[in-house]
């Protein structure tokens, strides 16, 4: 898992930085969006960027698998379309404990 001091910067058309570096968009994983990463709605560029960065955050690419597409809904849609985004890792693990704990009150 990486820190929670690490950076997601992303801008309107579509790159995504971290840790100075492009965000890898994770087509190995699943291929929703061939033409890139997007936020801001519900459609395939913003589950590529929910796998992508749950992925790289986790570092388990079996957990992104199961999370992205909550993470998704709760974060990726809900940015503004049209400005840049800044989360942070503190951010990304907020979400991820809150969705692992909804996902166990359903088994349970």
């Amino acid at each position: 898992m990486k820190q929670i001091s690490t950076l997601y910067r992303g801008s309107p058309d579509g790159k995504v930085i971290v840790d100075g570096k492009t965000l890898d968009p994770r087509f190995d994983l699943r291929n929703h969006s061939p033409s890139g990463l997007s936020y801001g709605y519900g459609g395939s560029g913003p589950s590529q960027l929910a796998l992508a960065i749950l992925a790289d955050f986790l570092g388990d690419d079996r957990k992104a698998l199961v999370l992205y597409q909550p993470f998704k809904w709760r974060v990726i849609a809900q940015l503004p379309q049209r400005d840049p985004f800044q989360l942070t890792g503190a951010q990304v693990l907020g979400v991820v404990e809150v969705l692992e704990g909804e996902m166990r009150g359903r088994t349970t």
